[in-house]
């Protein structure tokens, strides 16, 4: 979509229509900095009824496990990544699930990639579903100035953690993730782990070895450019059994576990970074082995956090 618009909006410069593409982009520039402070989120968007033929394609559910307090604001790690977090948009991007109501009074802020924001049409397409840049200081911003009740969504493994992910592997990138927890203690705002089962299996995906040249090519593009190339297929349009780009119709289930109070610290120590990074270590771990059989795993399946 982003690049789609950008080639449309290039090509009305050299048409009669040069007008509409020179006030749109006056106004970019005019606008260039709202996302990085919370953006401009549409209740309407975020209601569509096509979110909810996309909820019920798989189907997504989200299930609330405790309270949250809208005095407190937090920073929701989202696991794993999947090839494209289908599970952290239907949720969290949108009402098809009803977040707003399983969690009243606190507002969710997926964040995604800054470069998204720097397209035409798409950064206002994203802005509406209250999908934010993941940068300091949009986070900063949000969790500092403006109000309690605010809900970061980080897919903490990023790209680095969709290179890894397919069916039937459990597999989280996290050992080396602390930025998400300093950032927390900075702010005093709560950890709350969240694990979504079925993510990996929307998709499947030819996983290059590393030292491979398919893996050092990925990671190049993912150091220049901040995503990874993924070779990945799904199913055709019409029917599970070809393939395309349809994901597989497989239920995908995002559970939102217990809040971990984290106190508020100006100039948190390693030591301090390290001791909340251990405990959502923890958290995230119980979590899986608490709902795995539940939600279509088995009691031998593990969670592998790298």
């Amino acid at each position: 979509m982003g690049v789609a618009c950008t080639v449309i909006l290039l090509y009305l410069f050299c048409t009669d229509c040069w007008l509409i593409a020179a006030l749109y982009l006056a106004w970019l520039v005019f606008d260039w900095n709202t996302p990085n402070k919370g953006g401009r989120r549409s209740t309407w968007v975020r209601n569509w009824a096509v979110w909810r033929y996309f909820r019920d394609y798989f189907p997504i559910r989200l299930v609330k496990t405790h309270n949250l307090l809208p005095s407190r604001n937090y920073i929701f790690g989202y696991h794993p990544h999947g090839i494209m977090g289908l599970g952290a948009f239907c949720n969290f991007g949108t009402e098809a699930t009803g977040v707003s109501k399983k969690f009243p009074g606190i507002k969710p802020y997926l964040a995604t990639l800054a470069g998204n924001f720097r397209m035409p049409v798409l950064r206002d397409y994203l802005m509406s579903g209250g999908i934010c840049p993941v940068s300091r200081d949009t986070i900063d911003y949000i969790l500092s100035k403006n109000g309690t009740g605010n809900a970061i969504v980080i897919v903490v493994g990023g790209a680095a953690e969709s290179l890894n992910c397919q069916p039937g592997k459990n597999s989280v990138t996290l050992k080396q993730r602390k930025g998400f927890v300093k950032i927390a203690l900075q702010h005093g705002a709560d950890l709350v782990p969240i694990y979504s089962f079925g993510e990996n299996e929307a998709y499947k995906q030819i996983v290059f070895e590393e030292g491979s040249w398919g893996r050092w090519l990925q990671r190049k593009f993912q150091k220049y450019v901040g995503f990874a190339p993924c070779v990945f297929h799904g199913c055709g349009f019409f029917s599970t059994d070809s393939w395309g780009l349809v994901p597989y119709p497989n239920p995908i289930t995002t559970v939102v576990g217990e809040p971990i109070t984290v106190p508020k610290m100006e100039h948190p120590t390693q030591k301090d970074v390290d001791l909340y990074h251990g405990m959502y270590l923890t958290s995230l771990q119980k979590l899986f082995d608490k709902y795995k059989t539940k939600f279509g795993l088995s009691e031998s399946d593990i969670l592998e956090i790298n």
